[in-house]
């Protein structure tokens, strides 16, 4: 059975089936990716749903690149701080239509320093588990600046270039339970 549209009510994100990855060009030649091991975020749907919003955190020191040395060095007060700043945080404004799809606004806390961003939102649809649950899921990606966030390091290569590129790209593929 599939129901079609969100019902009002909190949803939970379930972390088991979500994921919060990210990727930056390395050196000019490559991509580093990684993930996000510990995030929690609430989906608040009112009766009309373009009103819903979103607030989410992420452990900052639960980055994982499957390189533990560039995990350290990136949890360093060189790159994000974490023991100065654990935790990231999202909090959404608005949802706007984008052709048949959405984009979620929002601010993003990074590092200390808030800035707006737009996720592109895919909606995937709702269906009820065989445990009676009913499960949502989206799509969402952006692209931000490091920079802005103030993770501004930089590591000029000798023939141009850097070693990390200033753009991340983030990628979400998020499964929500609406809690009852």
């Amino acid at each position: 059975m599939s129901d079609q549209q969100l019902q009002p009510g909190t949803w939970r994100i379930d972390t088991a089936r979500s994921v919060l990855a990210f990727s930056v060009r390395h050196m000019m030649v490559s991509r580093v990716r990684g993930r996000f091991e510990r995030y929690d975020a609430e989906l608040t749907v009112p009766e009309d749903p373009m009103q819903s919003s979103v607030r989410a955190t992420v452990d900052a020191d639960s980055i994982n690149t499957d390189n533990e040395q560039r995990d350290d060095y990136v949890r360093s007060a060189g790159f994000f701080d974490i023991a100065t700043h654990p935790q990231w945080r999202f909090e959404s404004s608005r949802i706007r239509t984008l052709g048949d799809n959405f984009v979620l606004d929002g601010n993003l806390t990074v590092k200390g320093n808030t800035r707006p961003v737009e996720l592109r939102l895919e909606f995937n649809g709702v269906t009820r588990a065989p445990c009676g649950l009913l499960r949502a899921g989206f799509r969402a990606d952006t692209e931000i600046s490091r920079s802005e966030f103030g993770v501004d390091i930089e590591m000029p290569m000798d023939g141009g270039g850097v070693v990390v590129a200033d753009r991340i790209r983030i990628n979400i593929d998020a499964e929500f339970t609406l809690e009852e």
